[in-house]
């Protein structure tokens, strides 16, 4: 009976089969340079992929650094004279360093520059701590950082794909943070 409903249901729904399987897609050779907030790959070589207790686990143990590559919305260019620019709030894992704009698929040379410093200060240099890189639930900033940090030679990186929307649902605290400061600047502050 429930193969045959099943069947029934799939036949009068036919968008839930090829929904469901564009859910996930491949791993790509590459980093994705378009379309970051999509469906994630399930897996990526090299890195352990986290749920949200396994990514809590490591927190509570603090037993690595967590790493967030959410992308920082640049000031506005065109704002008339005298308009004060407030950056909006990030809200992340408490104790994350928060390296925005480096899980794009091509980075500027000073912005990978930027990652590589950040995760040196992060990690104290040492190439096999847990790195737990994240940003948000679908996507693919955190799968293009989490990929380029492995090949950067870190041993022990973790993705965790769910990010701050999988933290935020499963009731856990997450805190204001700032950016760390790129080369040049003090502290971080508005841009």
């Amino acid at each position: 009976m429930r193969e045959t409903l099943a069947g029934l249901i799939l036949a009068a729904f036919p968008f839930i089969v090829s929904t469901f399987a564009q859910e996930r897609p491949p791993e790509p050779d590459g980093y994705r340079i378009e379309d970051y907030r999509a469906p994630v790959p399930a897996s990526l070589a090299g890195a352990r992929v986290l749920t949200t207790a396994e990514a809590e686990a490591i927190w509570r143990a603090k037993a690595g650094v967590f790493i967030d590559v959410l992308p920082r919305a640049p000031k506005p260019p065109n704002l008339p004279e005298g308009t004060i620019w407030r950056d909006k709030p990030r809200l992340n894992i408490p104790g994350s360093v928060w390296l925005p704009d480096t899980g794009y698929g091509k980075l500027a040379a000073v912005t990978e520059d930027y990652l590589r410093r950040g995760l040196v200060r992060a990690t104290a240099g040492n190439n096999a701590t847990v790195v737990v890189v994240y940003c948000l639930a679908d996507c693919w900033m955190s799968w293009n950082a989490a990929k380029r940090i492995l090949g950067y030679g870190y041993s022990n990186v973790a993705w965790y794909p769910d990010g701050t929307d999988g933290w935020e649902r499963a009731g856990l605290a997450l805190a204001e943070s700032q950016p760390e400061p790129r080369t040049g600047e003090k502290t971080a502050s508005p841009r």
